[in-house]
């Protein structure tokens, strides 16, 4: 019995496929669809993107994007929440935001749902920083804590409530949150 080799799947191949709710990403020739959002990583997205945005947005430093799939460095992968300065967003020439990214965002935002692979997480946050974004943050939710990854490759916890949590200073310096401030989001 002659078996034919299966072709392996190309990032092209997979960006040509129909999108899927919720989104898939590319990973290593794999297709992984990210687990479905529930409360707490919905209302962290949407306040984080809404307090990211509204600090850079009126001096033109840049703005979030809730689940913004960035292709680059051979993956497609869908950040939670990307961060762009204003000057990185892919643009079409009437000025509108292109529909396809193909670069790292400078700023990348995982929030962990309940059953997710921590690992996955982190591989897609050290992929971007590889690619140029120059800080990562994994949201863990359950344990009320966040780790930040910097472009030096160093890794810190935070999980005081006072805890200003470190940003990208080279353009988001107006951004200012605290680990109290992001989980209190959670009470509503």
């Amino acid at each position: 019995m002659v078996q034919t080799p299966v072709k392996p799947l190309t990032l092209e191949t997979f960006l040509a496929m129909p999108d899927t709710k919720p989104a898939s990403e590319f990973i290593n020739g794999k297709i992984l669809q990210k687990p479905m959002p529930q409360g707490e990583h919905s209302i962290l997205q949407r306040d984080l993107c809404f307090a990211i945005t509204q600090s850079l947005k009126p001096d033109k430093l840049g703005a979030a994007f809730p689940e913004l799939r960035c292709s680059f460095g051979g993956r497609a992968v869908v950040p939670d929440v990307t961060v762009f300065r204003d000057d990185r967003i892919p643009r079409k020439s009437n000025g509108r935001i292109e529909n396809i990214v193909s670069i790292a965002p400078d700023w990348t935002i995982e929030i962990l749902s309940p059953d997710q692979s921590q690992t996955k997480v982190i591989r897609n946050i050290l992929h971007c920083i590889e690619h140029g974004t120059s800080m990562g943050w994994l949201i863990d939710p359950e344990e009320s804590c966040i780790f930040v990854y910097n472009e030096a490759g160093t890794v810190k916890m935070f999980d005081q409530a006072e805890d200003q949590l470190p940003i990208p200073e080279e353009f988001a310096a107006a951004v200012q949150l605290s680990v109290g401030e992001i989980f209190g989001w959670l009470v509503v």
